[in-house]
């Protein structure tokens, strides 16, 4: 079913096929203009135009609020650019979507879409898991998923936000900056675009957030990059898809181009945040947070 290739990730093949490569550490955002379509220098949200790159949707959450259980009510239109959350209202009604409760992520039994054979996983349920405050862990607003196993039940709770102007693209820029705030094991995140056989993966790690660094990830191609960067320290991701190339970005910093059997079919932007798919799995009161400083995307015009 459709709702079920959304929650698809190849990670365990790509690591089965060893095929991470390892490139050198980005210098820090803001010494030097980033090497991206925006050349931007610093950690601001860009705004504006970015060369061939239109921007149709830029979010910083600051001065907002939006309590735990707002995003709920959301299998409105599932999987599709008019998919909403009816437990929202005004502009993160009109901007946000997120997989809606009763799908299930990648580790978990009911699903297993990548073949994997974990024993436990979770539920997505951001009525549970994802919050916008106006104080993150930067001192502005940030958009929170926190990830958690309750104390009593097999499942965890996960939280997959989708920007809703983000959805149904073929090509565009995709830019985020985060930071994980907690991490206890058992969790990780696939930040992608998926269709059938294509898939691209940025920021992923690949497991399990306390044993992977960020990585990229590009199906069927694998070509992949392990960047060496740590989750719990900020970073910003950009993708830049284009007709038959896809570059990796981050903190300004070329990390991989790929440009072998690239899709060129309409994909969403998931921000996929999910159980761990190797290493050890959630204890009852596990929690890991991604926090979301800002996030932007744009179609591509050349």
């Amino acid at each position: 079913m459709k709702r079920n290739l959304a929650l698809k990730t190849a990670t365990a093949l790509a690591a089965a096929f060893g095929c991470i490569w390892m490139v050198a550490g980005p210098a820090p955002a803001g010494e030097t203009p980033s090497e991206d379509a925006c050349r931007t220098t610093d950690n601001s949200m860009p705004t504006g135009n970015c060369g061939k790159f239109q921007q149709v949707f830029a979010e910083d959450f600051n001065g907002d609020t939006v309590p735990v259980g707002s995003f709920s009510d959301c299998d409105h239109n599932v999987d599709t650019a008019d998919a909403y959350c009816g437990g929202l209202s005004g502009e993160y009604r009109t901007n946000w979507w997120a997989y809606p409760t009763g799908w299930y992520d990648t580790a978990h039994p009911n699903n297993h879409s990548n073949g994997n054979d974990r024993k436990m996983g979770g539920e997505y349920r951001a009525d549970k898991t994802v919050s916008v405050s106006p104080s993150g862990y930067d001192g502005s607003g940030t958009m929170k998923v926190d990830m958690y196993r309750p104390s009593t039940g097999d499942d965890n709770y996960v939280g997959t936000v989708v920007p809703r102007k983000c959805m149904d693209r073929a090509y565009g820029k995709y830019t985020e900056r985060f930071k994980v705030t907690r991490m206890d094991p058992g969790f990780k995140a696939a930040h992608l675009f998926f269709e059938g056989k294509h898939e691209m993966d940025f920021p992923e790690a690949g497991g399990n957030f306390n044993d992977d660094t960020i990585s990229a990830f590009t199906h069927p191609s694998e070509e992949n990059a392990d960047t060496g960067a740590s989750w719990t320290t900020p970073h910003t991701t950009s993708i830049e898809w284009t007709p038959g190339k896809v570059k990796y970005f981050l903190d300004g910093k070329l990390v991989k181009t790929a440009s072998r059997e690239i899709s060129s079919v309409p994909m969403d932007w998931a921000l996929q945040n999910e159980s761990a798919l190797s290493g050890a799995y959630a204890k009852p009161g596990a929690h890991a947070t991604i926090e979301t400083t800002w996030a932007t995307c744009y179609k591509y015009n050349p």
